[in-house]
């Protein structure tokens, strides 16, 4: 008989809870196998085998005591053999939560080995994925001046609103604040965004008489002439594309590219934003995890100390390179990844942290006060489907469960008699 027959009769002669179906435990002991129905023809043999030598035991003497001895033995022994590999069976399979150190099936009668209580609690959904923490991206910062360039802020230096980028013929080049670069010259009677942009700018500055709207106006000459007096510059009341440099805020230079008297055309430095930032490589399939307004995370640093950090962009997904040029390789939506940067409102938590590696806690989804069990007290039904089994004053019994979220090794459950509070079966 194999192994998987032999089962199925430890299985028939255990004789199991009330009311549990035909169950297969989920790894109740190292190596276990399923269980599976044994064929009836084998289990019948088996049957007929032991129910003959049952009847030649109990036959009453009609012969010498030599001749009687013979069929007593020959019962005995298929009785025995059935009996040992039954046991057997049960012992390495964990059917009747047999253990390593020999406990038999009488001993395993009084429960599993080990018992958890059902939980009535709150379940998380979350992801944790490696990181990077630092300034983010380094952008080129763009000149078309004339003249040369006669100064330079060094790697490091932090670049505010109105303060130089640099510096051509001792003339300042500021910093404004903003999305659209100056591509025009703009003068009274100008309109558009750029407009905008150059009035926000000279408010935010101190500067006054003209409205902030699109359109630039005598007002707007008049502070522009004021603007350019405290710069050092010839004050012409208008404004030209290389006399002043737009970015997103204040910058921090990583680099600089230019060299003293160069021409100040095209990238004279790169640089970064000035607040420290984490980046993440998100699978496309986790996008969920980012999709909430205001979605956060915990960023734990190299030290061990955390802080929170809130999505602030997320990229276009792209998809990985090949390992060497001309190789093919299969992509797929799996393969894609999303760039996803995260802020950290209170820098202080990042301590002395310039650059380095983190890993980050996204949370998707929390339930609240549901029954929560050890995924490892589920137990596969033969029917299909799971169940745990119960474990009370006067037995055990398996009841059906249906399965809900998974977190940090608790999973979500509910059926009928799983209630806070009952002891279930978990392996040793």
């Amino acid at each position: 008989m194999n192994g998987q027959k032999a089962t199925a009769v430890a299985a028939e002669s255990a004789g199991g809870p009330e009311g549990a179906s035909v169950v297969v435990p989920a790894d109740r002991s190292e190596g276990a196998a399923a269980l599976a129905p044994a064929e009836s023809g084998e289990v019948a043999a088996v049957e007929s085998a032991t129910s003959e030598a049952s009847l030649v035991a109990e036959e009453p003497p009609a012969a010498p005591a030599r001749r009687r001895r013979r069929p007593l033995r020959i019962a005995l022994a298929v009785l025995a053999a059935v009996a040992v590999t039954a046991a057997a069976v049960a012992a390495a399979t964990g059917v009747f939560g047999g253990t390593e150190d020999g406990a038999t099936a009488s001993d395993a009668a009084s429960g599993p080995p080990k018992t958890a209580e059902v939980k009535q609690t709150s379940l998380t959904r979350s992801e944790t994925l490696d990181g990077t923490l630092g300034y983010g991206e380094a952008t080129p910062a763009q000149a078309s001046g004339q003249g040369v360039v006669t100064w330079l802020p060094g790697e490091g230096d932090t670049v505010e609103r109105g303060e130089p980028v640099y510096r051509a013929d001792e003339k300042k080049v500021p910093l404004l604040y903003g999305a659209t670069p100056l591509y025009r010259p703009l003068e009274a009677g100008a309109e558009g965004r750029d407009v905008e942009l150059l009035e926000k700018n000279l408010s935010a500055l101190g500067y006054g008489g003209f409205t902030v709207d699109d359109a630039y106006t005598a007002g707007t000459a008049d502070a522009v002439r004021d603007w350019q007096e405290d710069l050092g510059r010839e004050e012409t009341g208008t404004v030209q594309p290389g006399d002043a440099v737009v970015a997103p805020g204040a910058r921090r230079v990583t680099e600089v590219q230019a060299a003293l008297g160069a021409p100040p055309n095209g990238a004279v430095l790169t640089w970064t934003g000035t607040e420290r930032t984490v980046t993440v490589q998100l699978a496309v399939k986790d996008e969920d995890l980012v999709s909430g307004e205001g979605a956060r995370a915990t960023v734990t640093l190299p030290d061990g100390s955390t802080a929170e950090a809130k999505v602030a962009e997320v990229g276009t997904a792209v998809t990985a390179e090949p390992a060497q040029e001309g190789e093919a390789q299969q992509q797929s939506g799996e393969d894609a990844t999303l760039p996803v940067t995260l802020t950290v409102e209170d820098q202080r938590k990042l301590g002395r942290y310039q650059a380095a590696p983190v890993d980050v806690a996204f949370e998707a989804e929390t339930r609240e006060d549901v029954l929560a069990v050890p995924v490892e007290a589920l137990v596969a039904l033969r029917e299909g489907g799971y169940a745990v089994e119960a474990v009370r004053a006067d037995g055990t019994q398996y009841l059906p469960v249906k399965l809900g979220m998974f977190s940090d090794g608790l999973v979500e459950v509910s059926g009928q008699g799983v209630t806070a509070g009952l002891k279930v079966g978990v392996p040793k």
